[in-house]
């Protein structure tokens, strides 16, 4: 693996993750309670050998950059790196990213400075484990120019997904990007050649796209070579590279999530505390997702009851009930609290509780949840701060309510979104 290059896409507007992505890029979406979007795939390379990564960015790259800065160090013994490559003005282009292929189009002049057999294009925003080894021993020995990792789901996914239509021998011979009607049937394929039984292959008979690609050397170069006006992999280069290349899917038959929606992130957050076998698991003692060391110290519980969920270091919790939630690093809990079927994530810095209750007596919310609130079904991005007896409950049942962005919060695919750094005053009922 040490002739692969890994080219992480993070460069997104992350629109509809909005308004997790008001302040941040989307790959540094803070996942699980101390991890960011990012760690997946970058754990994905260092389990899988693969040393050389660049990261893609574009907008709102500060906290991504400061993230991959202090977590991923290789040391000066390694010739391994994480090396972000932001968009910039040059001679050629004054212009931002254009799409996925022209992000990459545009940065291979550094790509191009590490020999590489093989570049291995992934996405930053999806949940998932994969030993990328088996991938590209499967890509080498099929002698493909270009192999694409795909899923096979069923009729009532598949609209949602770039799908793939191959021959008997796997080669890849159609691409379509999300089609409906008679254009999603005529996508269904015999998915038992990919490795299904029959009954699995009846139920899931489409097989969609990872957004995960592994080109060989020349073949990308030549690609985006071709034609510069071809500004996205899925829509345009791999198309094109069908008519004239070998082009092979891999099945993968295991857990994969694109959490780029709300209701995506908010589910996929949400499966992690189910247990015994939750659908992703962090607690993989061979394959660990890795993300910025910190020096923390345990959580104190206080009188606390708690229900399938997962805490973070640096919690102090006290009185509490807490069911299938993920609290986040350093977040303080008062007394009183009922907290479901949440997403807290946690705080970057800690209040001491002399200063909390300085704060309390002055009329200023502290950070954290305080005294006697209610919180159901929510997001609560980091920093906020949410005062006492508040009810977070979606009250008035919307569905997406994006009118009270100036007081704090936002409803999107029926989730409250506390956005971040935000006050939610005592006694506010959402």
């Amino acid at each position: 693996m040490r002739a692969v290059i890994a080219i992480i896409l993070g460069g997104g507007r992350g629109s509809r993750l909005y308004p997790l992505t008001k302040l941040r890029a989307k790959p540094a979406v803070p996942i699980a309670g101390k991890y960011r979007l990012i760690d997946i795939p970058v754990s994905n390379c260092i389990n899988s050998g693969i040393r050389k990564i660049y990261v893609l960015t574009q907008f709102n790259s500060a906290s991504l950059n400061r993230h991959l800065s202090l977590t991923y160090n290789f040391g000066p013994f390694s010739e391994g790196f994480v090396e972000v490559l932001a968009a910039q003005q040059t001679p050629d282009s004054e212009a931002w990213f254009q799409g996925t292929a022209d992000a990459v189009r545009r940065v291979m002049r550094h790509v191009l400075n590490y020999h590489a057999t093989e570049y291995l294009v992934l996405g930053g925003d999806h949940l998932y484990r994969m030993d990328y080894r088996k991938f590209i021993d499967f890509h080498r020995h099929e002698h493909a120019d270009l192999t694409i990792p795909v899923i096979a789901v069923d009729e009532e996914r598949a609209g949602g997904f770039g799908l793939i239509k191959t021959d008997e021998q796997n080669n890849v011979i159609e691409f379509s990007e999300k089609p409906s009607g008679d254009a999603l049937k005529a996508m269904a394929v015999d998915t038992t050649r990919l490795g299904l039984d029959e009954k699995e292959a009846e139920r899931r008979p489409y097989i969609a796209s990872m957004g995960i690609y592994a080109f060989k050397r020349g073949v990308m170069q030549q690609l985006l070579d071709h034609d510069p006006s071809q500004r996205d992999f899925g829509r345009e280069i791999i198309p094109a590279a069908i008519k004239d290349y070998k082009v092979k899917a891999y099945l993968f038959d295991d857990y994969w999530e694109d959490i780029g929606t709300i209701d995506a992130f908010f589910n996929a957050n949400m499966a992690l505390v189910k247990y015994p076998k939750p659908t992703f698991s962090f607690y993989h003692p061979n394959a660990p997702i890795y993300t910025r060391q910190r020096f923390l110290p345990p959580c104190k519980f206080v009188n606390c009851d708690i229900v399938e969920s997962l805490i973070a270091e640096g919690c102090i919790i006290s009185k509490a009930k807490i069911s299938k939630s993920i609290i986040g690093i350093r977040t303080p809990i008062d007394e009183g609290c009922e907290i479901n079927s949440c997403l807290i994530m946690g705080c970057d810095f800690f209040q001491f509780y002399p200063d909390r209750q300085s704060d309390v007596a002055a009329g200023v919310v502290p950070t954290g949840i305080g005294k006697n609130t209610i919180i159901n079904r929510a997001i609560i991005d980091k920093n906020a701060r949410i005062g006492r007896n508040v009810q977070i409950v979606n009250k008035a049942g919307a569905v997406d309510d994006g009118t009270h962005e100036t007081e704090g919060w936002y409803i999107r695919d029926g989730v409250v979104v506390i956005l971040k750094d935000a006050t939610i005053p005592d006694n506010t009922v959402i």
